[in-house]
């Protein structure tokens, strides 16, 4: 599977989330900051299973860190549903868009789901261009 250009560009379009700057400490955010000191990488399992607010406590509170979770989770649905995405940068930005618009709906939710469903909606476009 080719590594793609939109997988950056989505992350980047959804790194800010100020309004989880104020998450309470939760299992997977105590870890925080062992990841945030090392290279962002975690274990699959633990990332699927984090919400939104959890995943942003993970990734260190910052831009980058919950750049690196995006990035690893939708590697990972790609990947899963055997999906080549676009590379191009409109494709990324309006499915970065979507997961950060998504994400501020509900912080709850599951992370993953969020972006699983960007990927198929990304890989649909696509195939129907």
């Amino acid at each position: 599977m080719k590594k793609l250009n939109v997988v950056a560009i989505l992350a980047m379009a959804c790194a800010t989330l100020p309004m989880y700057a104020t998450t309470q400490e939760t299992p997977a955010a105590q870890t925080t900051t062992d990841a945030a000191a090392g290279a962002h990488s975690w274990p699959v399992d633990q990332l699927v299973t984090l919400s939104v607010r959890e995943a942003w406590a993970l990734g260190g509170k910052t831009e980058q860190g919950f750049f690196d979770i995006v990035k690893q989770l939708t590697e990972v649905a790609a990947q899963k549903r055997a999906i080549t995405l676009p590379d191009n940068k409109q494709a990324g930005v309006k499915a970065g868009d979507w997961i950060k618009k998504q994400a501020k709906k509900d912080p709850d939710q599951l992370l993953y789901v969020i972006v699983d469903r960007a990927v198929q909606y990304s890989a649909r476009v696509t195939t129907a261009q």
